[in-house]
């Protein structure tokens, strides 16, 4: 079973559905023959490296609220966060452009690091209150993992995996994705936002069941013609 994961690291409601659909997993009885692949998506393509006001003003700006309302708005959600065990520190978030932080995430998975890598990417970002489209701080998080620091600082000063980057968003505006996080399971089930781990669990152990072969029992003579179903008579 593959499960295919939209997101932006720039997303609260993905790295919450981050811990419920990992929750959701570690329920799952076949969870060691689940694939999980992360897939871009830029909430802000033309976002700037370098943002001269906070969060609150951006919330402000872009869904026309007040201030105060943009900050009781994120203390519900970063009250929220806490129930899944994250600590949201919007006060001194660092908004910011995540393109390279996805192309770092491309690169991780080249060496078996991508999860790893997107966990502390999430972190650096709500939690630590980094600018994760410093090259710098790129570079620590992948030594973090285990990955040579110096090789992905050259990575990220080239344009490796930037198509990748762009293949993986432009087949989510085919696929007609507009917000994330976004789950595809088997290429067949989609579940749109942060669910509740429930949902997850239900959905693989739905499409397990039903992928699965069914079991036909032999009558016990194979010879005999039971309920309209003959079988070939074995030879002897």
């Amino acid at each position: 079973m593959q499960v295919e994961i939209w997101s932006d690291f720039a997303c609260p409601f993905c790295y919450m559905g981050k811990r419920r659909f990992e929750q959701a997993l570690a329920e799952f009885a076949h969870r060691d023959q689940v694939e999980v692949v992360y897939r871009s998506f830029e909430l802000d393509r033309h976002a700037p490296k370098s943002v001269p006001h906070d969060v609150y003003d951006m919330l402000s700006s872009r869904y026309g609220m007040s201030r105060q309302e943009a900050i009781a708005m994120n203390e519900k959600m970063r009250q929220q966060a806490a129930v899944e065990g994250l600590d949201f520190q919007f006060d001194s978030l660092v908004l910011t452009n995540t393109f390279d932080a996805h192309r770092l995430r491309l690169f991780a998975e080249t060496q078996g690091k991508g999860a790893a890598v997107s966990e502390l990417l999430f972190r650096a970002y709500f939690t630590e209150s980094t600018n994760i489209s410093d090259h710098s701080i790129l570079a620590d998080i992948a030594a973090a993992v285990g990955i040579d620091r110096e090789e992905a600082l050259s990575v990220l000063a080239s344009d490796q995996f930037a198509q990748s980057v762009r293949t993986e968003e432009e087949n989510s505006s085919r696929m007609g994705i507009r917000g994330v996080p976004y789950y595809v399971i088997n290429g067949k089930h989609a579940i749109s936002g942060a669910q509740a781990s429930g949902v997850y669990l239900n959905a693989m152990q739905q499409l397990w069941d039903a992928e699965q072969p069914k079991q036909v029992a032999a009558p016990a003579n194979d010879e005999a013609c039971l309920d309209g179903t003959c079988v070939i008579p074995s030879k002897s």
